[in-house]
Order: C-alpha cells, then sequence, then structure tokens
C-alpha cells in the first residue's frame, strides 16, 4: 500500500528535503505542496492524501487551524504536525486541533518517515519524552496556566483502566505498561482499546490529553 503525502510548510526547502528523501522509498508518495494552511487546506480537498505533513507556522492560515479544518472535514486524512518544537508552543493546540501527533524539524529522517507509517495506519505518535515537554509547555503560558489539579474521578471505566489511562498520559508505550502492571502486552493493548472506546477518543494522542486534563498526569515543575 503506497502512503499518499501532502506537504504543508512555507519553507521550499522542507518540502523539497522531504519530496526527495520520500522518492527513495516506494511506499511513500508526494501528491501535492502547499506553502499555506489554506491551501493545504483545499488541496486536501481535491488530492485526499492519506496525511498531511503540517508546519504550524505559515503565513495567513496557520497549521492549527487548517488541522482543525481538514479533520473536522469529510475527508479521512490524517494530519501529523511538523515542527521546532524548542520554539513553537502551539503543539498541544494542534493536537486538540485533531492531529494524530508530531514530529519535529531535527528528528532523523529516517524516524519522520517512520511516523508518517505510523500515522497512515491510523495509530498516533507522541513520544515519551515529547509528552512531558507537550504539557510542560501546555501549563507555562499564562493563558494556558492552571491551577493546581487533583484527579477526578472518570465514569465508565475500571480502576485497571484508569492505572492505564495514566500511564499513556506519561507517554508509556504498551510494552511499558505491561512491564509497570505486570499484565501481558496483549492486555495492555486491549485496555487501550476499551480506553479509546470508552472516553470516545480517535487515537493515543487524545489519551494523553484526557489524562492531563483529568489531573491523572502531574505536569512537570
Amino acid at each position: 500500500m503506497t502512503v499518499r503525502v501532502l506537504l504543508a510548510d512555507d519553507q521550499p526547502l522542507v518540502r523539497s528535503g522531504l519530496r526527495v528523501i520520500m522518492a527513495d522509498h516506494p511506499d511513500l508518495e508526494v501528491v501535492g505542496e502547499a506553502a499555506t494552511g489554506s491551501e493545504a487546506v483545499r488541496l486536501v480537498g481535491d488530492l485526499r492524501p492519506d496525511v498531511v505533513v503540517m508546519d504550524i507556522r505559515m503565513p495567513g492560515m496557520d497549521g492549527i487551524e487548517a488541522t482543525r479544518l481538514i479533520t473536522a472535514g469529510p475527508v479521512t486524512t490524517r494530519v501529523l504536525v511538523l515542527t521546532t518544537f524548542d520554539e513553537d508552543d502551539h503543539v498541544y493546540g494542534a493536537l486538540r486541533a485533531g492531529a494524530s501527533g508530531f514530529v519535529v524539524k531535527d528528528m532523523a529522517l529516517d524516524d519522520i518517515l517512520a511516523a508518517i507509517r505510523v500515522v497512515a495506519a491510523g495509530d498516533a505518535l507522541i513520544a515519551p519524552g515529547v509528552t512531558r515537554r507537550l504539557i510542560a509547555d501546555f501549563v507555562k503560558g499564562p493563558e494556558k496556566a492552571a491551577p493546581e489539579r487533583s484527579a477526578r474521578p472518570v465514569d465508565g471505566i475500571t480502576e485497571r483502566e484508569r492505572e492505564v489511562l495514566t500511564l499513556v498520559g506519561r507517554g508509556r508505550s504498551n510494552t511499558e505498561i505491561a512491564e509497570d502492571l505486570f499484565i501481558t502486552v496483549a492486555t495492555a493493548k486491549s485496555h487501550v482499546s476499551r480506553l479509546l472506546t470508552k472516553l470516545n477518543a480517535r487515537d493515543r494522542v487524545q489519551l494523553v490529553i484526557t489524562a492531563y486534563e483529568l489531573g491523572l498526569v502531574t505536569p512537570p515543575r
């Protein structure tokens, strides 16, 4: 199966570099390029790619609003945010807008390509270390700052599922969850699947956000 990719970035060099790299991978096909968020939204409607690799900072409509419009539309395109994380405090907003994960521009190219494949397969990509930084970034801004949070009850999930949700919120993989809770990886995966259904979450990224919003994850100090 070939993954059809739309590149949305206002830097031609970034788009060109990704296109050249993907040309060497027959399972990835660049079907279009956009230099603005509004252009990305239009091209998604025209080209119906599997994945949009979306920059956040673009002239006019930014990547967050473009992501919101794309994921709210009828096309099943998924969005993978591409950003310079250390300089950009809007990643949380992009995930809330419906992005399935994000990669940073200084990651190894093979990791970026792997992320595209993961998102195209219907999963979400959020690395443990980035999860912690994402939460820290979310709470540091004055408009986002929140008071001390205490864990709140979650209706409809078991105590074990609550434990799993907490670990997902900390960026733990299924294997790590299994090790922490002394269960099998298959059981951990089943718990995560049930949480996705019960919490009406699109993917693992939304579970991370839910865990934070419920106070199950303590923001780093």
